[in-house]
Order: C-alpha cells, then sequence, then structure tokens
C-alpha cells in the first residue's frame, strides 16, 4: 500500500508498510544518503537477474551500536539494492526492516524503480517459524526505501531460546523481483483514461478499491445521489452526504479525490485509517449501514434488489420421506480456493452433498436417528453478484493465518445454468437466465501481515480494462486483469540459457480476492446513464463551490510570489483576545485582518484600503513593524518612517523582520480623542516609550487589557498612577502594584517594578508589557490561589486540561482534570483518586498515550515513574491531554515488588485447563508458585506433588527446579504449565528412563513434509527392553483414545525433525539416549496422526495470538 505517515506507530498486532524515516510533512528521502565505498564484488562483472535470493549473515548481532545497519549491496534487474534494518527499532520496540535502493543519492533525476520483495528473519532452530514478510513498491527520490516498521518484536528477536539468534548472529533473506515501471509523477490519471482515483489515507487501499467498484455499479451510484439530505449537514457527520460528495467528486474531478470526510463520516479516527482492515468485512458492514439510511426513503430496499440472492439449506433422509430446508439470503458468496482450480470448481464444493451416516446421523424429528444427505442450492442469483475468495485462511496446524497464493481461475462470462441448472433448487425461477460477465477484480497483493489491495474495472462492459490502483488509473488488458491475477506461480527467465541450472520460481503474491459479476439481463438496468440531474441541486451548488474555492486557492498559489499577505492589529484585536485566547505577548496575528496585496503597490496606496476597511482616515493612522525578540517575545518595535511609507509593500516587506518575510506584520496606532474620534498621532522623539497595559484580578483569576500609553524615558511609574488608575476604572489614589512581563518560554519571568526609579533605569522600551493590579490584593493573599501577577502568569503557562479515560474503554474519555504541567506524580494520582473516590491514592496506575497509533502505550508508567505531569505527556517531540488509569486491587509500589504469573493447570483426572495468575514477590521460588497453585486448584488426592513447565510451540522445553528465583521467567511467549507429578515417576528404577512424547503430523504442502507438533506434550516412562507395543498400550490408557482411531496412528522416534518410524516390536529404550543432553525436547516419541481435536476453551484468559481488528463504522 502506498503509504505517507507520521512517525512510525507502536503495533503489536497489525503490521505497517512504511518508509522509514520518521515523517513530518511527507515522504522523505533517506536521512542519510552516504554513499558506500565500493566492495570488490562491485568492481566484478556481475550476473543480473530479473529475481534474486540475498542472504545476508549479521554477526555479533546484540553488540551493534549503530541505529541502522546496512547490507552489502546487491544487485537485481540491473540495480543496487541493499537491506536497512534499525536493530533496536525505528522509534518502536520492534525490529525495523527495508529494502533500500543502495544509490539513490546518485541517481538521475525522476528515476524510479518499481519491485516484489520479500524481507526475511530466519528462524536457525526451526525453519518452519520463520518470519517472512512480503509487499512491493514503486521507488523513488522521495521514496527510496520501503518496509515493515514493525517487523518483529525485539523481545523475541533478542531471546535465544526463540531460535532468531543463534551464537549471536542473525540471518536475514530479502527475495527481489523487479518490474517493469511507469513514471508515477507525472501521470494525469484523468487525461490518460477518464476516470480519477482515490488517495490513500495511510492504510485505506482495501477501502479505496471497494468503493471504486461500488461507484462503477451506476445504479449504486444513482441511489446513493438520490437518498435525502439536505444543505444543514455536513459530510464528516453523515455517510450518505459523505459518500454522494465523494461520487460527484470521483465523476467530475480532475484529479484524484480525499476520502477524509467519508471516514470521518464512519466515526474512524487517524488510527483507524491507518489499520489495514478485511475488505468484505468493509463491503458488508458499509452495505448495511447504506441499507439501514436507505429506509424510508425513495431508494429504500436498492441493496437488496442489487445484491440479495437467496440459497436454501436442506436435509433429506435417505430411507424416510423427511426432509427439512431453510432459506437464508445473502450479499456475497464466499468460494474456497484451497483446493479449486476455478470458480466453478468451487461452487461444485459449494453445493456437495454431505451424507450424514454412522455416528453423524441426523435427528429427524418424528423418525429418530436417519442416514440423511445434507446440502445447500440456491434460489436465486442477484443481479450484481459479489464473490469473494477465501485467500486468507486460519491454519490449525501452524496456529496462524496463511495467505492461499493458489492458482485459481475465473472465466469473463459465468454460468450458473451450467449442467442442467445443477446449482439450483427445483423452488428456482428456471426463466431467469444466470449468465453473468465480469465487471471487477479485486487484488490482494502482498501477505497475511500486510499488502496492497487495487481494483481492476471495466466501467461500461466494454473489452477495455482499467486498474484503480489509490491516486493513479491506467489502462489494461483482459490479460493483465484475469490471467495475472489467478496466482500461482511465475517461472522466471534463466540467466544463463544453456546451463543446466534450476530456473527459479516466483510465488505469484498479487492475485484476485473478490470477484463483481453483473448478470447480463440486467446489465442495461445496471450500468445505467448517471448525470446531473441524478444529483440534488444543493449538492452540485455545494460541490462547485468547494471546487470555485479550490481553484482560487490554486490560483492565489500560482500567484503567490506577486503578492504580500499583511496582516494588521489594532487596539481591538488585544483586547479580544488578551485573557480569552492568550494570556502572553499581546496578539495572534492569525487572527488578526489580513490583506493580499500585489507587490508593486505603494504602501500609501495600501493605506487607502485600510482607511475603508476600518474607517481610519489615512492622516490618523501610523503603522508599527513587530519584531521578534531575543527572549523569544513578539512585539512592536517602532514606528514606519515617512520615507519607508513610500516604497511598494514587497519592499517595506524585506525591510521587516527577516524571520517572517513571508507577510508583513504591522501594529496599527490610533489616537483617539474623548469624544472618542481619531487624531493625528503624537509626535514621537527618541525620549518616548510606547508601553502597553494588563490589568490582573486575582478575585476573578482574570487578566484583560485596558490600553497602551507613551511615557518620558526619564519620567517615573509613579507619574502615571492615577491615568492607570483612571484605565482601570480604579478610584484616584487606589494603589497598584506593577510587574513586567519579561518573557514566558521556556519559563515565566515576570518581575516586579520599582516605581520610584524611571522607566529608562527598569530597562523599559517600546513595545513592553507592564502588568498591574490593587496592591490591597496582596495583603489578603490567603484568600486567593493566585494572588499576585506572578503566579498567575506561572500558573497560566503551565496549566493542561487532561482527558482521563479507563484503560479499559480506551477510546471513551471518562473526566477531565485542570492540572499543572508541573504537578509531581503524586500531585497527579492524589487528583485522580479524588475524582475517582479512591482512599488510596498509590493504587492508581497511569499509563501514557501514544499519539501516533491513539492507543495507550504497552507499559504503564511506573510508580513514580515521572517526576512532572509533562513527562507524562510527552511522547518523542509531540505533547499529548490524554492519560488512562487503572483502580488496582493493591497499592502499586507494593504490585511492582512482585511478578505476576499466569499458570495453565491440567487437571490430573479430567480433561480441562484452567489459567490462575500467581502473584509473588519477585524474590519468590518455584516452590512458593507451587504452594499457592495448590491454594487455587482441585488435586486428585491430598497429598499430590505439583512440578512447573516451560511449555512452547506443542514442546517441553523445562521442568523448572522448585529453588529457581521466579523473577526471570517469562510468560508473555512462553506457557507456564503446572501438573501433577504422576506416581510412577517418582520411583524411576535405574533402567527407567523418562522420555518426552509429542503429537506431530506432516504436512505435504510443505517443503520436504515438514513436521508439524501441535496438542499438549507430555512425560512417560519407559522401561528397560520394554517394545512399542507394550508403550501404546499405556499411551492409549493415558489418552483414553478409542481402538477405531488409535489404530490409525503411527509411532516414530524423532531427533531433530526427522522422523524413524518404529515397529511394534522395537525395543524404544534403545533409541534414547542415556546421558542428559542440551535440547533433550528434540528427541522425542513422536504420535503421528491428524490434529482433529477441538482447540480447549480455557476457562480464564491467555495470552492468544490476536489478527485483525474488525471493522466498526460508529455513525
Amino acid at each position: 500500500m502506498t503509504m505517507v505517515t507520521p512517525p512510525p506507530l507502536e503495533q503489536e498486532d497489525e503490521e505497517m508498510l512504511v518508509p522509514h524515516p520518521a515523517l513530518t510533512e511527507g515522504p522523505q528521502p533517506m536521512e542519510a544518503l552516504q554513499t558506500e565505498t565500493a566492495t570488490p564484488a562491485e568492481n566484478q562483472p556481475v550476473e543480473d537477474p530479473a529475481a534474486y535470493r540475498f542472504t545476508w549473515r549479521i554477526e555479533n548481532f546484540s553488540r551493534l551500536n549503530t541505529k541502522k545497519h546496512y547490507s552489502e549491496i546487491f544487485f537485481v534487474g540491473g540495480y543496487k539494492w541493499r537491506v536497512l534494518i534499525f536493530p533496536k527499532g525505528n522509534n518502536v520496540d520492534h525490529l525495523s526492516m527495508y529494502l533500500d535502493v543502495a544509490d539513490s543519492a546518485t541517481l538521475p533525476y525522476g528515476w524510479s524503480r518499481y519491485a516484489q520483495f520479500n524481507l526475511a528473519i530466519i528462524n536457525q532452530i526451526h525453519s518452519k517459524y520463520s518470519i517472512r514478510k512480503d509487499t512491493h513498491h514503486q521507488f523513488n527520490a522521495r521514496e527510496s526505501d520501503w518496509g515493515f516498521t514493525s517487523f518483529m518484536p525485539l523481545s523475541e528477536l533478542y531471546d535465544p531460546s526463540r531460535g532468531y539468534l543463534v551464537n549471536d548472529t542473525c540471518i536475514i533473506e530479502a527475495e527481489v523481483a523487479v518490474r517493469r515501471v511507469v513514471d508515477y509523477w507525472s501521470y494525469d490519471s484523468k487525461k490518460e483514461t477518464g476516470y480519477v482515483g482515490l488517495k490513500n489515507q495511510g492504510a485505506t487501499c482495501y477501502m479505496n478499491s471497494l468503493l471504486q467498484t461500488l461507484y462503477h455499479i451506476p445504479y449504486f451510484r444513482k441511489a446513493v445521489y438520490h437518498m435525502p439530505t439536505t444543505e444543514n449537514d455536513m459530510p464528516s457527520g453523515s455517510i450518505p452526504l459523505a459518500l454522494q460528495s465523494l461520487f460527484y467528486k470521483l465523476q467530475y474531478s480532475d484529479c484524484s479525490v480525499a476520502t477524509k470526510e467519508l471516514t470521518k463520516s464512519f466515526g474512524w479516527d487517524t488510527y483507524d485509517s491507518f489499520m489495514q482492515h478485511d475488505v468484505q468485512e468493509l463491503n458488508r458492514v458499509l452495505s448495511e449501514k447504506l441499507e439501514d439510511k436507505m429506509k424510508g426513503t425513495v431508494v429504500e430496499g436498492t441493496i437488496q434488489q442489487l445484491f440479495e440472492g437467496h440459497h436454501m439449506n436442506y436435509i433429506e433422509c435417505i430411507n424416510v420421506d423427511y426432509k427439512s430446508t431453510r432459506k437464508e439470503s445473502f450479499y456475497d458468496l464466499q468460494l474456497d480456493v484451497k483446493g479449486c482450480r476455478d470458480v466453478y470448481a468451487s461452487f461444485d464444493k459449494y453445493v456437495e452433498v454431505e451424507r450424514l451416516e454412522g455416528d453423524n446421523k441426523y435427528h429427524a424429528e418424528q423418525y429418530g436417528l436417519q442416514d440423511a444427505k445434507k446440502g445447500v442450492l440456491f434460489i436465486d442469483f442477484p443481479p450484481v453478484l459479489q464473490l469473494q475468495l477465501k485467500r486468507f485462511e486460519y491454519d490449525f496446524m501452524r496456529d496462524t493465518m496463511v495467505k492461499i497464493n493458489d492458482r485459481y481461475e475465473f472465466p469473463l462470462q459465468l454460468d450458473l445454468d451450467r449442467d442442467n441448472g445443477k446449482y439450483l433448487s427445483p423452488e428456482a425461477d428456471r426463466r431467469v437466465r444466470n449468465l453473468y460477465t465480469l465487471h471487477s477484480v479485486l487484488v490482494h497483493s502482498g501477505g497475511v501481515h500486510g499488502g496492497h489491495y487495487y481494483a481492476f474495472i471495466r466501467p461500461t462492459l466494454s473489452d477495455q480494462w482499467f486498474k484503480f490502483d489509490d491516486e493513479r488509473v491506467t489502462k489494461e488488458d483482459m490479460k493483465r486483469a484475469l490471467e495475472e491475477q489467478y496466482g500461482g506461480e511465475e517461472e522466471l527467465p534463466q540467466t544463463n540459457p544453456g546451463f543446466n541450472n534450476t530456473p527459479f520460481k516466483f510465488t505469484k503474491y498479487s492475485n484476485a480476492y473478490m470477484l463483481v459479476y453483473i448478470r447480463e439481463s440486467d446489465k442495461e438496468k445496471i450500468i445505467c446513464n448517471v448525470d446531473e440531474k441524478d444529483i440534488a441541486e444543493h449538492l452540485r451548488i455545494r460541490l462547485k463551490k468547494e471546487q470555485e474555492e479550490k481553484e482560487q486557492k490554486k490560483k492565489e498559489k500560482a500567484e503567490a510570489h506577486l503578492y504580500t499577505i499583511i496582516k494588521v492589529a489594532r487596539d481591538e484585536d488585544l483586547a479580544e483576545q488578551i485573557g480569552t485566547e492568550i494570556y502572553f505577548d499581546l496578539v495572534d496575528h492569525d487572527k488578526v485582518r489580513s490583506f493580499r496585496i500585489q507587490k508593486q503597490l505603494p504602501f500609501n496606496h495600501f493605506k487607502e484600503e485600510v482607511a475603508k476597511e476600518f474607517g481610519i482616515p489615512v492622516q490618523f493612522q501610523r503603522f508599527w513593524l513587530w519584531a521578534k525578540r531575543q527572549n523569544h517575545t513578539y512585539r512592536p518595535n517602532r514606528p514606519l518612517m515617512p520615507q519607508e511609507e513610500i516604497q511598494s509593500v514587497g519592499q517595506l516587506r524585506e525591510i521587516s523582520n527577516k524571520a517572517h518575510n513571508a507577510e508583513l506584520r504591522l501594529f496599527l496606532e490610533v489616537e483617539l480623542g474623548l469624544d472618542l474620534r481619531p487624531l493625528p498621532p503624537p509626535d514621537k522623539t527618541k525620549e518616548d516609550i510606547l508601553l502597553f497595559f494588563k490589568l490582573y484580578d486575582p478575585e476573578k483569576e482574570e487578566l484583560r487589557y485596558v490600553g497602551r500609553l507613551f511615557v518620558k524615558a526619564f519620567g517615573k511609574p509613579s507619574e502615571i498612577l492615577s491615568k492607570l488608575n483612571e484605565m482601570a476604572g480604579f478610584p484616584q489614589n487606589e494603589q497598584i502594584e506593577l510587574y513586567e512581563e519579561i518573557k514566558f518560554e521556556p519559563s515565566v519571568m515576570c518581575e516586579h517594578i520599582d516605581k520610584r526609579i524611571p522607566f529608562r533605569s527598569s530597562q523599559l522600551e517600546d513595545g513592553d508589557i507592564i502588568c498591574y493590579e490593587k496592591s490591597s490584593m496582596l495583603d489578603s493573599e490567603d484568600q486567593y490561589r493566585y494572588p499576585d501577577v506572578p503566579t498567575f502568569l506561572e500558573y497560566v503557562h503551565n496549566r493542561q486540561v487532561v482527558h482521563f479515560r479507563s484503560l479499559e474503554k480506551p477510546k471513551e474519555d471518562d473526566f477531565c482534570l485542570e492540572l499543572s504541567k508541573l504537578f509531581t506524580y503524586d500531585d497527579v494520582v492524589e487528583r485522580v483518586a479524588r475524582q475517582l473516590g479512591v482512599d488510596d491514592s498509590s493504587k492508581i496506575r497511569l499509563t501514557s498515550h501514544n499519539c501516533y497509533s491513539q492507543q495507550p502505550k504497552p507499559q504503564p508508567i511506573k510508580y513514580r515513574g515521572a517526576e512532572h505531569l509533562l513527562d507524562m505527556l510527552v511522547h518523542y517531540n509531540q505533547t499529548t491531554d490524554i492519560l488512562y488509569y487503572e483502580v488496582l486491587d493493591i497499592p502499586l509500589p507494593e504490585l511492582q515488588g512482585l511478578k505476576t504469573l499466569k499458570v495453565a493447570f491440567h487437571h490430573a483426572t479430567k480433561d480441562e485447563v484452567a489459567v490462575h495468575c500467581i502473584r509473588l514477590p519477585k524474590n519468590s521460588t518455584v516452590g512458593d508458585v507451587i504452594n499457592e497453585l495448590k491454594t487455587k486448584v482441585e488435586l486428585s488426592h491430598p497429598n499430590a506433588e505439583l512440578r512447573l513447565l516451560e511449555v512452547f510451540y506443542h514442546k517441553i522445553y523445562k521442568i523448572f527446579p522448585p529453588n529457581e528465583k521466579i523473577e526471570n521467567i517469562n510468560d508473555q511467549y512462553w506457557t507456564l504449565r503446572a501438573e501433577e507429578i504422576p506416581e510412577e515417576e517418582k520411583n524411576l528404577g535405574p533402567h527407567d528412563r523418562l522420555i518426552h512424547v509429542y503429537h506431530f503430523t506432516r504436512d505435504p504442502t510443505q517443503n520436504q513434509m515438514q513436521v508439524q507438533n501441535f496438542g499438549d506434550p507430555f512425560f512417560l516412562i519407559i522401561r528397560e527392553g520394554e517394545t512399542l507395543a507394550d508403550v501404546k498400550v499405556r499411551i492409549q490408557k493415558k489418552l483414553q483414545v478409542p481402538d477405531d482411531e488409535f489404530s490409525k496412528w503411527k509411532f516414530a522416534f524423532l531427533s531433530l525433525g526427522r522422523p524413524e518410524y518404529l515397529q511394534d516390536s522395537d525395543i524404544v529404550s534403545n533409541r534414547f539416549q542415556r546421558r542428559d543432553v542440551y535440547g533433550a525436547w528434540e528427541q522425542y516419541l513422536g504420535l503421528e496422526h491428524p490434529d482433529t481435536t477441538p482447540r480447549r476453551t480455557y476457562t480464564a484468559n491467555q495470552n492468544r495470538h490476536t489478527f485483525e481488528k474488525p471493522v466498526k463504522i460508529y455513525n
């Protein structure tokens, strides 16, 4: 998926494909594009395949101390490539890995290349557990590297027992295939094809492909246009209006269209837009929403008319006259890909008859258990038939989701009446001809962990196909849209023809996953004409206005170099903003009147525009330039001189503050007489200082602007007190205190002014700010939270409204508190505890917010682990206003001194497992865990002894000694299993051996028939001279397997994954080594049989793998 992202998201379950830098404004090239010194290999003639597998062995991996680490350069498709990793993660707690164009810094302007590739970390103990992720990308100067920011958790990578780091060596593989490239940046979709694309918000290509498909069903588009909306609706709050707006722009815009309004109408935040979801699920949820929104309108029932079909589920008894049927509707059909060569084979499988006999007989109401046949037949198909291809499946063997890339064909014309209507039920209307023509092919390119989505569509059902790939639309031929999306393997041409080298086969990761067919007899109705008369007038007006504004902005941008923006601040702006929107400095320049003036216009002519705008005659205007001071404050600095006012606006901007030369900022000084009419500005000499005044009221905790005065440099503040009282509305003789507001970044500086010394001695100058208040307020400071100006400004500077959310409901604000950024950890939890009515604030645990993922951070804040509130709110270079809280059952310091372990207890006689959380001091031992567990579980007898095992991928790796400390035990990835020690194991004879017994199966689809373990592993005693036949009796009794099933099991001795099958007469003990060796779990007695057991339901939650989050449309 083409992605432009903020700094990488912290993710655990979902995978993002991103260019590696932490981006700020769009994609950026590599931060450090050093041209590496040429290696000897680069100076040699190089074979240049179109596809290549590169292997990179990195030794002393854990001692790498660079943030980035590059591989050596390798050649594919005539280009130089290298792999880039971040060994400690690219601002995430995952290994980050990318494919990089090695010579991007020296390539000519406008270069571009396209590659399909996958990156892998090899598991050196079990290659089947290697982690491999694939994608494709068009590389260019802006995005010269592409890959996975969250490739795999660092905790897994650096755990030596996991097999990814062996002898401190890591092995990385990259498979790269270079493809033909088209110039991306200069391409105009509308001009080339007549259609426009949709912009990708981050990971919304799956949504874009679906929206384009729906848009190009004109009957559907017309119905959307006819949904009632009003001019008062906002697109971001109305799904119908947002969809109407989107479709209108797709129809009439000349460039790609944004989808943000639509996703906002779904109730999605930024994080939802960075999550890749399932298209089938989005299709169903969106259809349901639209169906609901269409109710009671002129287009009610459109979704059903277009997409709804019906099938009949039946069970028919063979020996008695009984049949049960149930009619069901569908909006799409899910077809099997695995084991099916094409769509027809999938339909054959869909209607396949299942026999219910033997133990699986059907219970017919008045006839009891009966042999029966069960199946599905179709009553009717919809005009628009949506076929979801089951490319993603859950692999129970590997306990993971996998993508099925098998070859799967689909026809241009689909005849569902074939073979005398074998898919149809008896009640189907045979007069309806179910002949369908292919309208669109939605494609997924990549693997189960991520990838890219796009669509091939023929909008008018002509021979011309179009590829809709996010913003880009291209013309494509039929072969590209059909045959090339079948999947399977592609054999690349040999690099040295004539040599006996094996052809390189490359799995095609791009393949169809959804097909849309339109019934021939309905195509005239569905591919109908949609024009402006179908669009509500208010929508046309709104969207045309939007378009005009967009064109105006475009024009202004093109002409920007001819104009200067002048921003004019006045006393009215200061009075309006100070104390409400701002407290420091004088004005927010983004909220004052701005003028767009041609640069060559003389400034005197601009003054005439100001006179018209504000009603102030030119002769009463005096303008001051603003200046940014060294202490980062921004104040009026000096008035414009007469000789400057005759210059052009452009020249004036050049001499103004260079830091803000994009615009000219001015303060308009206007003097008013007693009758409030303007007066000519007073003469200003070097002895005159322009000061601005703010008044503070501690009782109301209010600061406001009261005006400005010219004072004499050698005059004293005491001389203007009566004037200040008058400005404040105080009695003439009111005692007041004066303070100078000096700066506010990074901290507040506000100093008391001595009224007896001259202004110049207090270092006051033009543009300075004096705050004042009644002296009497200071005498009763106990009555006020912030009795004087400095304490109030300190409070304002540091105050922070924090939105608190329960960690259990991380999307919903629970309550808000106004706090200070300088609050200590104790201050914050005390305020939260008070809000929640919790007596002991140490039971409050807080978790910080991740600004990029919009989720809680994985790890909570430790007790007093942050000095101040500000430390809790900062995430990288961003500050948030969200914190998450939990109320613990024990104080946090006590909890942090404890270790919590999840232990799965396997009952000795019942087939059940219960997961218990054991919480003990960190210096406790395994023996303490066992003693605690005994108080929680049901034992087979009171004197039963327990042991604790470490289980991983259905193998036992360790029996914990009772004296082992629990502090370093990791239960996050390994399963801790507790069980009773069988009596027979307590009395081992001198020749008895305790061996590992594991269940396994062999997957014929994997290379070399790899062994897959499953189920619960266990220990077994084998006696000297005992045959396999004897051992089998004990195993069958232990596992309670029925004879007919057990007779099909095979038994093998396995060492390092290689099985040697045993005969009943073999002496089992002869196969096992007598001495303990490292990796004893790799020598075991294997029980080979299919994994048909249902997955056990744990009685408490366990850390299970999670996959895609469900799609939700909230509004």
